[in-house]
């Protein structure tokens, strides 16, 4: 078990009890977590929790712990405080064998070659694309990418990109997306915080929030998924594939099953 592991799994055993559902605690934890088991602590605290939000899974310990159905994640309660909570779903994974539609690419050539990393591709083809306007059937605008704000009695947070929109009938939208290239797994934890923004920034208070995340799979296949947040749990809107190719492409045939789909 390394640093990161003895610590977080420290701080769970020194709160948890069976049968909780939810617990908090503060930033100073981690550093007494890391006295505690004898461990380095890191320069940078929040590290470690960034670590097992984002970027690596909790360790068995803590997902022993787990009920039938239900995983641990790691959300924001105020400044320097965290919160272990139960939730249904902890990734969100592409449904296998769902229906991709093809879609002319207009993403710029010269804005492929250039693209840095897989994330920042992956925006810039939904940008390019018009893929948020297709997928929810509103026209919608890039506003900001890579917001860094804070949330009141939440944390500070960072939305991939934030796109406003509108429909036909005048009614406005503001639509956090999260965006993951490659290995990376798209988590209910962004999707949660996105929400909470969308939905407490003063600003975007007559705007109804509808919260997406896109994730490249194999064969060039973008997944698009709405997500609703429940104020507890999140859940899954819609999905779908869609396949960036050349307008000449795309069939008669193709067409027919669009419409029919």
């Amino acid at each position: 078990m390394n640093a990161y592991q003895a610590i977080i799994v420290d701080i769970f055993q020194r709160f948890y009890r069976p049968g909780m559902e939810e617990f908090e605690f503060g930033r100073e934890e981690i550093y007494e977590a890391a006295v505690r088991t004898g461990v380095k602590a890191p320069k940078n605290l929040g590290d470690v929790i960034y670590t097992f939000r984002y970027r690596r899974s909790l360790p068995k310990a803590i997902l022993d712990c787990q009920p039938t159905g239900r995983f641990w994640l790691i959300l924001g309660a105020g400044d320097a405080r965290y919160r272990f909570r139960l939730s249904k779903l902890c990734y969100i994974e592409p449904t296998p064998g769902l229906l991709v539609r093809k879609i002319p690419d207009a993403t710029p050539e010269i804005i492929a070659q250039y693209a840095l990393g897989d994330e920042q591709a992956l925006l810039a083809k939904v940008r390019y694309n018009r893929l948020i306007d297709i997928f929810l059937g509103i026209t919608a605008y890039s506003l900001q990418n890579h917001l860094r704000t804070k949330i009141p009695n939440y944390g500070q947070i960072e939305i991939d990109e934030l796109y406003v929109g509108l429909d036909s009938k005048g009614a406005q939208f503001i639509v956090p997306v999260q965006a993951k290239g490659g290995s990376d797994r798209l988590g209910v934890i962004q999707t949660i915080q996105d929400t909470i923004f969308c939905r407490t920034a003063e600003r975007y208070r007559h705007c109804v929030a509808r919260t997406v995340s896109a994730q490249f799979m194999g064969d060039d296949v973008i997944a698009m998924f709405e997500l609703y947040f429940d104020e507890h749990d999140v859940s899954i809107v819609q999905e779908k594939h869609y396949r960036l190719v050349p307008a000449r492409e795309i069939t008669g045939s193709d067409l027919g099953i669009y419409r029919l789909s």
